[in-house]
C-alpha cells in the first residue's frame, strides 16, 4: 500500500509516517517503480503499536527502544513492563504534587475572600500572595 493508504488505515498523516521513518520508528519503505513508497500490512501494525505506546505515555524514544528490542528479535515484554512501572510512579507523583497544588490554591482563593483589598499595601502589590499575611 501507498503512504496514503497507510496513513488512513493508521488514522495518522502522512508526514507523521515519514516523521517516524526518519526516527527510526518505522524501517524504510520500499519504492516502487515509480518512486513512491511502499509499504506492507506489518508497517500498519507498527504503527497501530506506536499509538497505543503513546497513549500509554510513553515517548518516541521509549518506543523506539521497545521496536528495537523486537527488531533485534528479542521479546520486550520485561523492559515494557519496566517502563511502564517508571511511568506510573511519575503519575502518581504528579497526582501527589497537583494535588497539594490544589489544597494550597484553595487556601489562596478562601483567604481571598477574607481581605479587603483596600488594605492592599504597595510593597505586596497582591497581599492575597504576599507572604507576610
Amino acid at each position: 500500500m501507498r503512504i496514503g493508504e497507510l496513513a488512513e488505515s493508521a488514522g495518522v498523516s502522512s508526514q507523521t509516517i515519514r516523521f517516524y521513518e526518519r526516527q527510526g520508528l518505522l524501517p524504510e519503505a520500499e519504492r516502487g517503480a515509480n518512486g513512491y513508497r511502499v509499504y506492507d500490512d506489518s508497517a500498519a501494525t507498527r504503527l497501530r503499536y506506536i499509538a497505543m505506546a503513546q497513549a500509554a505515555g510513553l515517548t518516541l524514544s521509549q518506543i523506539r527502544s521497545i521496536l528495537d528490542l523486537r527488531d533485534q528479535g528479542s521479546t520486550p515484554c520485561q523492559h515494557v513492563t519496566t517502563l511502564l512501572d517508571t511511568k506510573l510512579a511519575d503519575v502518581r507523583t504528579r497526582i501527589r504534587n497537583l494535588l497539594t497544588l490544589q489544597a494550597e490554591l484553595e487556601a489562596l482563593l478562601q483567604r481571598s475572600q477574607l481581605l479587603d483589598p483596600g488594605h492592599c499595601a504597595d510593597q505586596d502589590i497582591c497581599h492575597i500572595l504576599s507572604p507576610s499575611q
